[in-house]
């Protein structure tokens, strides 16, 4: 009897366990989650809202920003309390010093190959000129770069405010004397008159030259080529002036490959260890990426039904971030 009893207390307890589980996944409560202000990030905010709501039960609200703000918000307040993207290089020293004191944590690498990023140039423009590998050469030929849409200088377009690529080309071009060159610094006024920027560059067959990233839905639609700038990337002269506004000195360097993780606040990763198993499991390649991107972008799809297509169609990618059951509930939810 002793023994059946013993068998009782040790299934009761981990009966007990397991209701305690799923209450913690069904009641998480209120979650922030960042939106980012470009495709792959709201495409990832609306993943984790999706499974967060539908699997865990929490109630999740979308914050829209940009990375500099976003980052201030999250090291000062702890909220949003959840960045899904964050490309490594916006690291600051104040977010060194929030991570040191655990105010704020990583999870997972989000995208398992990092993220491309550089200056770029139309493939058809290397195909008529193959002599042109590097930034240098393409700036040595002003008379391709001429924007389509009327400008009478040559063009090198930037990023929008508040991207941290603002700054780093920004200082790039100084390092490289693009003014003096006779190229224009055009600043973009957002993620989507960038992509316009491209779009009609190919549509007229004419040069354009500036920063992007993969991965993309705009670089699996336009065969783009990354030009090299002809030194290796140092880490020092990027912390300390490349990605710092109005350095003073610029001097050349190249981009990184970018680590790409996600942002939590220390409150959230220390009473949320179920959320914190999932963002500790989440990671997608940077050809899934492109083809949902693609997708959103030929339907022309916002985040939530970008979301909702990879749901659909990679079941077998993100079943694995999660538990059995949480994965069942997201399933039967959609």
């Amino acid at each position: 009897m002793n023994a059946h009893i013993a068998t009782a207390s040790i299934l009761f307890g981990a009966l007990a366990l397991l209701a305690d589980g799923a209450n913690a996944r069904d009641n998480c409560g209120a979650v922030s989650i960042a939106e980012l202000n470009w495709s792959s990030a709201g495409l990832a905010a609306w993943v984790d809202r999706l499974i967060l709501e539908k699997g865990f039960g929490c109630s999740v609200t979308m914050v829209p920003g940009d990375t500099d703000s976003t980052m201030e918000s999250i090291i000062a307040s702890g909220e949003p309390e959840i960045i899904p993207e964050f490309w490594f290089e916006s690291a600051t020293p104040a977010l060194d010093q929030a991570v040191a004191e655990k105010r704020v944590a990583f999870g997972a690498p989000l995208l398992n190959e990092g993220g491309v990023q550089g200056w770029w140039i139309p493939k058809f423009i290397v195909d008529a000129h193959p002599e042109i590998t590097t930034v240098q050469q393409a700036l040595s030929h002003p008379e391709l770069f001429m924007p389509a849409g009327g400008s009478k200088k040559p063009a090198v377009f930037n990023c929008p405010a508040g991207w941290a690529c603002r700054v780093s080309t920004t200082n790039l071009f100084r390092a490289l004397n693009g003014a003096e060159k006779g190229f224009e610094l055009v600043d973009s006024q957002s993620g989507a008159a960038l992509d316009a920027s491209v779009a009609r560059a190919f549509e007229a067959q004419q040069g354009w030259l500036g920063y992007y990233w993969a991965p993309t839905a705009l670089l699996g639609e336009y065969d783009m080529v990354k030009l090299s700038f002809g030194v290796e990337f140092s880490k020092q002269e990027w912390d300390s002036c490349t990605i710092i506004a109005d350095c003073t000195d610029p001097k050349l360097n190249a981009y990184p490959v970018s680590a790409v993780y996600t942002l939590v606040s220390g409150a959230f990763a220390a009473e949320q260890k179920d959320l914190m198993d999932y963002f500790n499991n989440r990671s997608w390649s940077n050809g899934t990426v492109s083809e949902v991107l693609a997708f959103m972008s030929a339907n022309d799809a916002g985040n939530e039904a970008g979301a909702r297509y990879f749901l659909a169609t990679y079941p077998d990618v993100w079943k694995a971030w999660l538990p059995e059951d949480v994965a069942g509930k997201v399933a039967a939810a959609l």
